[in-house]
């Protein structure tokens, strides 16, 4: 393991544009009108800071190699765990934003299925209009091998929503495509099951989110303000799934969750809602 002290603090600033085209593929990915000003709070993580690094800087997964940004981490496989979130300002197609991202803590632990390393990143976006958003990432690498045994489903409220779909490879391709986003896991199946050991193509945890935020404030008729995202395993293409939620409480707060083929939740947000 490297030296985590070399790592953390470590800090970069990027800026970039909400550009329209991104967000007029965004709408046609979800099936939803192009917005003709500011964009709904939920769609910014996949529009804004994509990763877009040369060829000859990508890992054989897909993914930027680590060690310029992210520590060098000594093992293969790398996730989204879970993400904490909160919108503070409206996003308006051709503004301008800064995201400066801060490496804040990196965790050694053993899981289920072997050495776990956990590195939290900070980031903190701002524009015209003064802070936009703040986001903090739990990134998991893992050894290389299958998943752990899932674990016991917990308990969850019966559902106001529920909502029945069935992942595609041209829905993975087109959101990945729009989040310039080339990890294999979500397009190549060979590499998939061969090098990873999953059954089929990972759905993105980003958009398995994004699905759940979009019937959320659909069902709602209210704007996202912030939300938690957990991923307890992945939801695999070609596989149906179910996107439930809860309606807002009296504070404007629901629960949703994405349920799997077999009716394990896959994935758990704590939504906020605005006003």
């Amino acid at each position: 393991m490297m030296d985590p002290s070399a790592w953390i603090g470590r800090a970069r600033s990027v800026s970039d544009t909400l550009a329209a085209p991104l967000a007029r593929r965004l709408a046609a990915t979800l099936d939803a009108e192009m917005p003709a000003d500011a964009v709904p709070s939920h769609w910014l993580p996949p529009l804004l800071f994509d990763d877009a690094q040369p060829t000859r800087a990508l890992g054989h997964d897909g993914h930027p190699t680590k060690g310029e940004f992210l520590p060098p981490v000594p093992l293969p496989r790398r996730m989204l765990a879970g993400r904490r979130v909160t919108f503070q300002a409206a996003a308006r197609i051709g503004q301008e934003f800064t995201r400066t991202s801060t490496i804040e803590k990196i965790e050694d632990k053993e899981g289920r299925s072997g050495r776990l390393v956990f590195v939290t990143v900070r980031h903190a976006t701002v524009g015209p209009d003064g802070p936009l958003m703040t986001e903090v990432q739990d990134i998991v690498y893992r050894e290389p091998g299958g998943a752990a045994a899932p674990r016991a489903p917990a308990p969850m409220p019966e559902p106001a929503w529920r909502e029945a779909r069935t992942p595609d490879t041209v829905l993975l391709f087109r959101y990945s495509a729009i989040c310039f986003n080339g990890h294999r896991i979500h397009y190549d199946a060979d590499y998939a099951r061969d090098a990873e050991g999953y059954p089929a193509l990972v759905v993105n945890g980003g958009l398995s989110t994004l699905l759940l935020l979009h019937a959320a404030a659909r069902h709602a008729g209210r704007a996202v303000a912030g939300f938690a995202a957990r991923t307890a395993s992945p939801l695999f293409c070609g596989r149906p799934l179910a996107l439930c939620g809860t309606a807002p409480d009296a504070d404007g707060r629901a629960l949703l969750w994405a349920e799997d083929h077999a009716g394990a939740v896959a994935l758990r947000v704590e939504v906020e809602f605005a006003p």
